[in-house]
């Protein structure tokens, strides 16, 4: 059977075949640019995207999928701007219905066909950036520039990896085979086999808050190209992105023949638990999941009937043994901790650093002075109001508030938290960071994460033990992040030994312009599903393969 080519396809094969090449080279190479320059998108994309993403608030947003007559609004911006979008309230079993109708023409059309209409939608997201950035910054709290990128350039680059991982495991057998054994003196025995790629069934994506595009659309596009119709289940106080992704992707499937419920929105109202009646729906037959390590626990223990993939929280880790830049580590660092004010999965939270101090390229520095040397490079990318929320951008829930009141009962301060006026927001909520001091002993503090901007510089009996410290916490609770400063090799050797053991990526002597916190689609891996942080990894072949089987039939030729 030879697939009957589909115009997206011819139209996307380029780009479809330039990543498949990216994720077998593991070099830099980016499909959607991440400068919003008007030199890039053209001098109007900026003020039309923020018309767009304008036009929506406090009205129904436009989406005309099964369910429109109930509608929700549950959004409140960090930045203090009204949204007021309804938007439409179905039922459980009414979206379950209306994917599964969905799904035999979809599955039916291909690898090739699918992965083309996946990659038009991507293009139309891309056509759409502007309008997608600013509501991933006005629900988030991230500021513009961050939110662009992560929440729109990036998304679509971690989208288009799930993508091409996904093709390049459906691809991995023939559509068809001839088969013929011999059979002694009689004639061989001939028989003609046809493999199909067969989806598992609906797919859940239940969003986060603060990514609501980045840590949903890996999930969403890999469960879509393999055949699977994908319910997409926001978090209540950032639904506006993803809704914008599914309005779009419907657009694009009406036009290319197949039926737009494929992909459907899940607002849910306040209470009403949602995600868990979705995720135990006996026809729901995958779930992707960002979010907090309880709700994650719940999903992969009672969601029996699905495969479970979440990203859950852990416990980031840096090992301070010596550098020869000091400057440059505690500017690295630094960074690492203001950005979105610490509110990123793969933030460090523990800096690990010996009691007796630091050899460094400015002599022999104290924990106290390593401390310091951390505190005043956060403090000066915040002493500045508008420049430091451009970097901070605002707190996205209450949660965060809290945490930051709670710290202040524990350890020492080394940075305390300042509460910062937006001075284009008025209502925006921002904290710069607290880093406070701690010792070896003080385990049940620094051993659960503190989401936010709040970080431990933890003094250890020495570098072994820092290594110790790392393979404990984050063999125990996760890890989407470590990384290591020493001058030594045999150090960096038995950092990268503890890393693989516990299954964490490594970053070693970051001290320029790439940040621990930061992955780069096509190269970078996301989480490992090698500890309790997360169950699989953004993006290997193990994160799309389950997602269909091959079934089989054959016929004598």
């Amino acid at each position: 059977m030879t697939e009957t080519p589909h115009p997206e396809y011819d139209k996307h094969a380029d780009t479809l075949h330039r990543a498949l090449t990216a994720i077998t080279e593991r070099g830099y190479w980016s499909a959607y640019p991440e400068s919003p320059s008007p030199r890039v998108y053209g001098e109007t994309a900026a003020a039309d995207g923020k018309a767009a993403f304008e036009a929506y608030l406090n009205g129904d947003f436009p989406l005309d999928q099964p369910g429109t007559g109930d509608r929700v609004a549950t959004e409140a911006s960090p930045f203090g701007l009204e949204l007021n979008v309804r938007y439409p309230h179905p039922g459980a079993d009414e979206l379950v219905a209306a994917a599964t109708a969905a799904l035999p023409a979809w599955r039916d059309a291909g690898p090739q066909a699918r992965a083309g209409v996946c990659l038009e939608i991507l293009d139309r997201l891309h056509r759409h950036v502007f309008e997608l950035a600013n509501a991933v910054q006005f629900t988030s709290g991230q500021a513009f520039v961050m939110a662009f990128q992560a929440g729109g350039a990036h998304a679509l680059d971690r989208a288009l990896e799930a993508v091409a991982y996904a093709y390049a495991e459906m691809t991995r057998h023939p559509g068809t085979a001839g088969w013929e054994k011999p059979a002694g003196k009689g004639d061989p025995l001939r028989m003609t086999k046809t493999f199909h790629v067969v989806p598992r069934g609906v797919a859940l994506v239940v969003g986060c808050n603060t990514f609501p595009t980045w840590n949903s659309y890996p999930g969403l596009f890999a469960s879509l190209v393999t055949g699977n119709p994908v319910v997409v289940k926001p978090h209540p106080r950032a639904v506006l992105p993803l809704a914008i992704t599914v309005k779009y992707a419907r657009e694009v499937l009406a036009e290319a023949g197949f039926d737009p419920n494929l992909v459907l929105l899940a607002p849910e109202a306040p209470g009403e638990k949602l995600a868990s009646t979705l995720a135990l729906h006996p026809a729901v037959k995958i779930v992707d999941f960002t979010g907090s390590t309880e709700y994650g626990d719940w999903l992969e223990a009672n969601a029996r009937q699905a495969t479970v993939y979440t990203e859950k929280a852990g416990l980031n880790t840096v090992v301070i043994d010596s550098t020869d830049d000091f400057a440059g580590m505690c500017r690295n660092l630094g960074f690492t901790l203001t950005l979105y004010s610490g509110q990123m999965c793969t933030t460090s939270q523990n800096i690990l650093v010996p009691a007796g101090g630091i050899d460094t390229d400015q002599g022999h520095k104290s924990f106290d002075e390593v401390a310091a040397g951390i505190a005043a490079a956060v403090g000066k990318l915040t002493a500045d109001p508008a420049r430091g929320v451009e970097l901070t951008g605002a707190i996205v829930n209450d949660g965060v508030l809290e945490r930051l009141d709670e710290v202040t009962k524990v350890g020492a301060a080394v940075l305390e938290s300042r509460t910062v006026e937006h001075p284009a927001f008025p209502g925006a909520v921002v904290r710069t960071p607290t880093i406070v001091q701690l010792a070896a002993a003080d385990t049940a503090t620094y051993g659960r994460e503190w989401f936010g901007p709040i970080s431990f510089v933890i003094a250890t009996d020495s570098t072994a033990h820092s290594l110790e410290l790392l393979r404990a916490t984050v063999g125990e609770s996760g890890a989407l992040t470590a990384a290591v400063y020493s001058t030594d090799p045999a150090v960096l050797d038995a950092a990268e030994a503890a890393a693989i053991d516990v299954g964490v990526h490594l970053s070693c002597n970051l001290t320029g312009g790439v940040f621990v916190n930061q992955s780069a689609a096509f190269s970078d891996f996301h989480g490992s599903g090698a500890n309790a942080a997360a169950n699989a990894a953004l993006t290997d072949g193990a994160y799309v393969a389950n997602r269909f089987r091959i079934v089989q039939s054959r016929r004598p030729a």
